[in-house]
């Protein structure tokens, strides 16, 4: 001990290195510097780990990544007077819509799940408007954009089709905001 105090006269230990006052086992394993290691690891493995989901976004984002909805017969235009609507189910059994008659040749369909808190919508032909009575949302049947109420978001519209004396449904519309 007198040996080494004698090195530099000011370093009273054996040790001169900051762990010097590291007594018990396995106590050094828990320093800075390993925390530090730790987390870098911890973040490359969270970054590896998000790869897939970042790329899915990125293709939806990027408009890559259209889904295909099938073609669906709805109704037969004769079947359909202007001011009318009929409810459906597109583009799954258990997904709710609607299709409106505005005009001769003016068609529109929405999902008919409000965008507030999903409660069913109703085609008011007196209001002319699409209505949620839950919370008394109201939204355009031209556009599907809420005009009162609650709901922030416009209806997703379902893309239409006229062939042969009926309409099908074709799609979905990307959502846009």
């Amino acid at each position: 001990m007198d040996n080494e105090a004698g090195k530099n006269n000011k370093v009273p230990f054996e040790e001169d290195n900051y762990t010097h006052n590291i007594h018990k086992n396995n106590e050094r394993q828990l320093d800075r510097r390993g925390f530090l290691k730790t987390m870098v690891g911890a973040a490359g493995v969270f970054a590896v780990s998000t790869l897939p989901w970042g790329g899915l976004a990125a293709k939806e984002l990027m408009g890559f990544g259209k889904s295909s909805h099938p073609k669906k017969k709805i109704a037969d235009v004769r079947a359909l007077k202007v001011g009318e609507a009929v409810e459906f189910h597109y583009p799954g059994d258990h997904e709710s819509a609607l299709l409106i008659r505005l005009g001769d040749n003016q068609y529109k369909a929405y999902q008919n799940a409000c965008t507030h808190l999903k409660c069913p919508v109703f085609w008011s032909r007196e209001e002319d408007q699409l209505v949620c009575p839950c919370h008394h949302g109201f939204f355009d049947p031209q556009s599907g954009k809420p005009t009162a109420g609650p709901p922030r978001r416009a209806l997703p519209e379902i893309l239409l089709e006229l062939d042969g004396g009926a309409i099908y449904a074709t799609g979905v519309k990307r959502y846009e905001t």
